[in-house]
């Protein structure tokens, strides 16, 4: 059994290959957390670079670069791979934003917990939205969309060609308003009704001076926020479903503008 040749070039290129798929690893949400072991990451992202290779070596150039220049590629395929990761990092924030301004109306601005994934104090609200987020999106095996990209990433943008002076930085200023606006949508049915709840409490003060109506207001915030939760999961799985399908497209209009 011949052993293969391990030229220069070959390992140059296996390299950037796994350069570029560490970096979307490193940026996908369920592995991006600090909960998962730095040698576990290294691993997969290896695993999967011994994979994609064979596949994608035709779209790497074989050549033997300097110091300089072979640097300057691993670079550019680590700047690659974290903005793919960052446009699904997007949605994440967006579900999490939103669970910080229902906790925040709903009187949980204090109960904070600790987030492994941060290592820092985190609104609760926030967390069950950003967990409900990553459980959906393994669900619908959106994870396998990295798979795809790394191919189709190497097909319509090979190592060496990346650059930022077209559209992709407004394309991704564009991608984070319109998360913006989806953290709006998902917390507009909850932030309605508690902003009538307040509404009526205080007609309520004013016609009743008595009634001590801060100590009302947080059971009634509180229950209210739990109830429309529940009857909007399926509202709220459906735009995130939504934007976790654009993903795809998302990635194609970001390799076709670099």
């Amino acid at each position: 059994m011949d052993l293969p040749n391990f030229s220069l070039p070959l390992i140059q290129g296996f390299l950037i290959c796994l350069a570029r798929v560490a970096a979307m690893f490193a940026a996908i949400p369920v592995f991006s957390g600090s909960q998962v072991p730095f040698q576990m990451r290294l691993g997969v992202a290896v695993m999967f670079a011994m994979i994609t290779y064979p596949v994608v070596q035709d779209y790497i150039p074989h050549e033997s670069f300097t110091i300089l220049g072979f640097g300057l590629v691993v670079a550019a395929e680590i700047v690659l791979g974290l903005l793919v990761g960052f446009l699904a990092q997007l949605v994440f924030m967006a579900a999490e934003f939103a669970g910080s301004l229902i906790g925040y109306q709903m009187g949980f601005a204090a109960a904070n917990i600790f987030d492994p994934s941060t290592q820092s104090q985190v609104a609760l609200i926030s967390r069950f939205q950003g967990i409900f987020a990553i459980l959906l999106f393994l669900s619908l095996n959106i994870h396998h969309l990295f798979l795809e990209a790394i191919v189709a990433s190497f097909e319509m943008l090979p190592p060496g060609s990346l650059t930022l002076s077209g559209g992709a930085i407004p394309m991704i200023v564009e991608v984070a308003n319109h998360s913006l606006v989806l953290s709006l949508r998902l917390v507009a049915p909850i932030l309605a009704l508690l902003i009538l709840s307040t509404l009526t409490l205080g007609v309520m003060s004013r016609v009743f001076p008595q009634l001590n109506v801060f100590m009302i207001s947080f059971p009634v915030n509180i229950g209210i926020s739990f109830i429309v939760m529940g009857l909007t999961f399926g509202i709220v799985s459906s735009l995130l479903k939504e934007e976790f399908f654009s993903l795809p497209e998302r990635f194609l209009r970001l390799f076709s503008l670099m």
